[in-house]
């Protein structure tokens, strides 16, 4: 899955403290939160719950759909994290062989493979291609049209 931009995160980012509120959003049917809840001062920094090394971290975005499966999807940004040591289930985005791909690393057998989430592509095995892994994979913000 090649990319369409890779950027550094800042080393040091500003704060940004946006509202937070403590009622949990259920995806199920359920009674509503008491409004009082909405607003009790909590805010959250998504540099701070994200960015845990920002010397070691980048974006970039995702193109094609071999890992839709997984939640990543066409135009996603993805938070990759390059001191983390990747172990299998963990997704990468590595250079195979000159292209850049975002895949899930797996243990097949006693051999290491880099596998997507659409059934279409099959697994690379990696065991005779030159690999270079970039990063792992810490979350992926995928935004909704509005």
């Amino acid at each position: 899955m090649p990319h369409d931009t890779i950027l550094s995160a800042h080393p040091a980012p500003p704060s940004l403290a946006l509202p937070y509120p403590l009622a949990l959003g259920r995806a199920g049917l359920a009674g509503f939160p008491s409004p009082a809840q909405d607003y009790e001062g909590r805010t959250l920094d998504l540099n701070e719950r994200l960015v845990k090394r920002p010397s070691a971290t980048f974006y970039m975005n995702v193109t094609g759909d071999s890992m839709m499966r997984l939640g990543i999807h066409e135009g996603d940004l993805l938070l990759v994290d390059r001191s983390i040591e990747p172990r299998p289930g963990h997704i990468l985005v590595a250079m195979v062989d000159g292209e850049i791909t975002v895949k899930r690393y797996e243990r097949l057998g006693n051999q290491p493979y880099l596998c997507s989430g659409n059934t279409r592509y099959a697994p690379i095995p990696l065991e005779d291609l030159d690999c270079q892994v970039w990063g792992v994979v810490r979350a992926v913000i995928h935004e909704y049209p509005v």
